[in-house]
């Protein structure tokens, strides 16, 4: 399970940068009502991510299907430290020492969730009831980021952008369990089911809302936010609506307060440093 969310991760991250190269290049004039998707699908080099982003889903759902969410999504947060240097290599920067310290400290502080949490399995499928409370604060959460980022621009649209994007993949990681677990039971209960038609939907807004954000801002803005907000929403559903929960010993409790801290400093930190050293795009609106 642990080596197909590795390669999830690795997946991942490749598809996410050769995505934010392509996404970043699309003007913004050229948007339509799905944002830079229009023009994408065209590109036959954004197909090659898209498709080897589709394989570390399919291996992420293969992860869901044997592990908890706990266990499984802050594994994801590696995809981090490998698109990283990709997404600089392809820009001909340089990552700063501080950044690597940042990125580093952010695995690291992931890794003592999972280890020192001793993430335990909970039920497959949420209930109705849990959905709608989902629906009720998620929905209003999303579209408020999504109508901040209209106002802004560069970093900061893309670090919206991506906030409301790694949420909605949350969600959709969520569902995915839920779906995996019925593609066990047949085809008749997966079709009949409104696991697999919500997921369709949160995961097209999901994508889109992310290409806007490659679209938007460097991927040192936008990855971050999306790398760590999709585990954090996707661990706080397991524990509420799937009834998973973390096995911590005594005194670690406090190990996975600093832990949590830490991860929410590096991903500022990282955001951050985008900010100041990016220059305006040329796309910017």
């Amino acid at each position: 399970m642990v080596v197909l969310a590795l390669g999830a991760a690795l997946c991942i991250a490749v598809g996410t940068v050769v995505r934010q190269r392509t996404a970043a290049q699309v003007p913004v004039e050229s948007n339509g009502a799905l944002g830079p998707i229009g023009s994408l699908v065209k590109q036959p080099i954004w197909w090659v991510g898209t498709v080897v982003g589709i394989l570390g889903y399919a291996l992420q759902a293969a992860a869901l299907g044997m592990g908890s969410l706990l266990l499984v999504q802050p594994l994801l947060v590696l995809s981090l430290l490998f698109a990283l240097p990709l997404g600089a290599r392809f820009a001909h920067r340089t990552i700063s020492a501080a950044e690597w310290m940042w990125a580093a400290a952010l695995t690291a502080s992931v890794a003592i969730l999972v280890v020192v949490g001793d993430p335990k399995p909970g039920v497959e499928r949420a209930e109705a009831r849990h959905w709608i409370v989902v629906c009720l604060i998620g929905l209003p959460f999303v579209a408020l980021c999504v109508l901040a980022s209209r106002k802004a621009s560069g970093p900061r649209k893309a670090l919206l952008l991506g906030i409301s994007g790694g949420a909605l993949f949350g969600v959709a990681a969520v569902l995915t369990k839920g779906v995996v677990h019925l593609v066990s039971r047949g085809v008749v209960p997966l079709l009949t089911s409104v696991e697999l038609y919500a997921l369709i939907a949160v995961a097209v807004a999901a994508i889109t809302l992310q290409q806007s954000a490659f679209q938007a801002g460097a991927l040192q803005a936008s990855l971050p936010a999306t790398t760590v907000m999709e585990p954090v929403v996707a661990s706080a559903l397991g524990f509420v609506v799937l009834g998973e929960y973390l096995a911590t010993g005594r005194g670690g409790g406090a190990v996975l307060v600093v832990a949590l801290v830490a991860m929410v400093a590096a991903t500022v930190a990282l955001a951050r440093s985008s900010a100041r050293d990016e220059a305006p795009a040329v796309n910017s609106p």
